[in-house]
């Protein structure tokens, strides 16, 4: 065999496709048996398993920081409950959907620039979605201050409107807390840093358990010590992971804030991108929001708002298992 290649006509020293079946050490062997299917398995399984084990318990650990303030609302009264419960489905439901799917947009940047090596675009991208979302948090502020007159609209129970809506002004530090943790989430779920994750939200629960526990018995502070425990755990999440980031954990990924041009160009193509990631996701969040809109319609209204709320809490919970999973197939 001979070719002309770059003008000469010196004979091919190896065949094109001779090394295409050669095979790469991280390709899965054939499978020629049931013996051999199952061992493959079990190693897919354990894969799957280092990365959706911690991925599942972050999870369930950040969606457990609001249901455990439920939890402690419902020894207080059935309007604190219900109060509690409105606010944490309606209103941060519909900040939650909206910040979670426009932070979602990271999952796609950040995997074709880890995939493709590059690395230092992971910080870029992390900050251009910072902007955006704490952006479209001040965007959202109205949502939160005026939750009274809204709820009224919807046809809530007038004293659970009311309730609610102060729970909202006292929760405005979770919205701003949202804007960041989402993309960090996304940030280090592309290099596989589950296990940072997983540690940081293990502390934020037992953190936020007990200092629900002492702003709710001991001191007796009601609503106002609920908001001060769920907000200050949520900002506990946020500084935790940005703490990992920043300390040089992530090599190559993290060379610091970029205060030139190169994180405030392109918001425009990066904001169409994370609107229509929202799009998909909240479509999925909001069916826990209209249940509460529809259920506080009916004739005993606190009472059904406080029943239905528990039940959401545990299909809640379900959720984020396959959450998890969702995570970790990515």
């Amino acid at each position: 065999m001979a070719s002309c290649a770059g003008g000469g006509d010196e004979p091919l020293t190896e065949a094109l496709l001779a090394r295409a079946g050669s095979g790469d050490k991280d390709d899965l062997e054939e499978i020629h048996s049931v013996s051999a299917f199952l061992r493959c398995a079990a190693q897919e399984n354990r894969r799957l398993w280092c990365l959706a084990g911690p991925a599942i318990f972050t999870s369930l650990a950040q969606y457990s920081l609001g249901a455990i303030t439920q939890v402690a609302a419902g020894h207080l009264t059935t309007l604190e409950l219900d109060a509690v419960s409105t606010e944490n489905s309606v209103v941060a439901g519909l900040a939650f959907g909206i910040m979670y799917g426009m932070g979602s947009a990271l999952e796609t940047l950040c995997g074709q620039a880890y995939g493709a090596k590059k690395l230092p675009m992971l910080g870029v991208y992390l900050q251009r979605s910072w902007l955006l979302l704490t952006a479209t948090a001040v965007c959202m502020l109205p949502l939160y201050l005026f939750a009274t007159p809204i709820l009224r609209f919807f046809h809530q129970d007038d004293q659970i409107a009311v309730m609610a809506g102060r729970f909202s002004l006292y929760m405005v530090p979770q919205l701003f807390a949202y804007a960041l943790n989402f993309p960090i989430q996304k940030f280090l779920q592309a290099q596989s840093k589950l296990m940072a994750m997983a540690a940081v939200s293990a502390a934020a629960l037992a953190f936020h358990v007990a200092l629900t526990w002492f702003l709710v018995v001991p001191m007796r502070m009601g609503l106002v010590g609920l908001a001060v425990a769920l907000n200050a755990s949520w900002w506990f999440v946020v500084l935790g992971q940005l703490a990992y980031i920043v300390m040089g954990y992530c090599p190559g990924a993290w060379n610091g804030f970029e205060f030139d041009s190169l994180a405030f160009t392109q918001l425009f193509s990066f904001a169409r991108l994370s609107i229509g990631s929202a799009i998909m996701i909240c479509l999925e969040f909001w069916f826990y929001m209209f249940l509460i809109v529809i259920v506080g319609n009916l004739p005993n209204a606190q009472v059904a708002v406080a029943a239905v709320s528990i039940c959401t809490n545990l299909f809640g919970w379900q959720i984020m298992v396959f959450f998890g999973f969702n995570a970790a197939i990515r």
